[in-house]
């Protein structure tokens, strides 16, 4: 009988644990379901970017808010701007260490025990800077200008070409397409940079002035298959969500000619959002366009 209560008693015990447990709610995680095409377009922050394959020096210095000739002297680059994929690029100046703590940290170290030592230390420290060190050819890491190329394998040697110089300042702009204004510009930190023009799929973009194309692919995100154009030191005009690209980087557009058509690449609908930078900033287009 003793026994038979015992059994009882622990079967009993053992269903109420099993209910409480089954009572209870599976836990819930959550998740991250932003869609990329809701996130900040194009935007690059940081103090830091590591260079991926179809970026240019233009691409980054759109994408990040800067003036690219800020970026070159920033990073040291030469006069063509040459990046490789996997290379950091800094995109805001390093804070400087103040002299004083220098000065204080150098104040602190203890002098030479002896001046025979200190003659030593010197002389040791004078050899390790006139000494010769074998010279070792480090391996050439495959190359492309920084209007974007494509990187190949074997570089081929380059014969420099002349590339026509761009005007000091842009004469006369023009309506890139024909088409009603949907959204318009906007200066606060997360307004639209441009002005966003609805038009047909496959009605010609032209570009706003003479210049030279430095950025013509989709790695942008948030702005689809896009087209850059430098018109001067201080001036581009970007062209987004084409269907279709019909230039090149490094070729010369002239104002008016065809390089693109609209469509809704990295958007919701058929249209063409266009900008201009000065000096990296996004202006008002209207500022400079024609009344219409």
């Amino acid at each position: 009988m003793r026994q038979w209560l015992i059994r009882t008693t622990v079967v009993l015990t053992l269903c109420t644990l099993v209910g409480c447990t089954a009572s209870r709610p599976a836990p819930v995680t959550t998740l991250n379901t932003t869609p990329i095409n809701k996130m900040p377009k194009g935007s690059v922050k940081g103090s830091n970017y590591v260079v991926k394959k179809g970026d240019t020096l233009y691409s980054i210095a759109f994408a990040s808010g800067n003036d690219y000739r800020k970026l070159a002297k920033l990073n040291g680059l030469n006069k063509s701007n040459t990046i490789y994929p996997g290379q950091r690029i800094k995109l805001k100046e390093s804070p400087k260490k103040s002299k004083g703590t220098k000065a204080a940290k150098a104040s602190s170290k203890p002098q030479a025990k002896a001046s025979s030592t200190s003659k030593k230390q010197q002389t040791v420290a004078q050899a390790q800077k006139t000494e010769i060190k074998p010279k070792v050819d480090s391996p050439k890491q495959p190359s492309y200008a920084g209007a974007g190329a494509v990187v190949s394998k074997s570089v081929p040697p380059t014969v420099p070409t002349r590339v026509a110089a761009l005007p000091a300042k842009v004469s006369q702009w023009r309506w890139p397409v024909q088409g009603k204004v949907i959204r318009g510009f906007s200066s606060s930190q997360q307004g639209n940079k441009g002005l966003d023009i609805a038009a047909v799929e496959g009605t010609p973009v032209t570009s706003t002035a003479a210049g030279r194309v430095v950025y013509a692919g989709s790695a942008l995100r948030g702005y689809g298959q896009l087209v850059i154009v430098k018109h001067s030191d201080d001036y581009l005009s970007a062209y987004a969500h084409n269907s279709r690209i019909l230039v090149k980087e490094k070729q010369q557009v002239s104002a008016g000619q065809k390089i693109a058509e609209v469509g809704h690449s990295d958007a919701d609908r058929d249209m063409l959002h266009f900008e201009i930078r000065y000096q990296g900033k996004s202006v008002d287009p209207k500022r400079y366009l024609p009344r219409r």
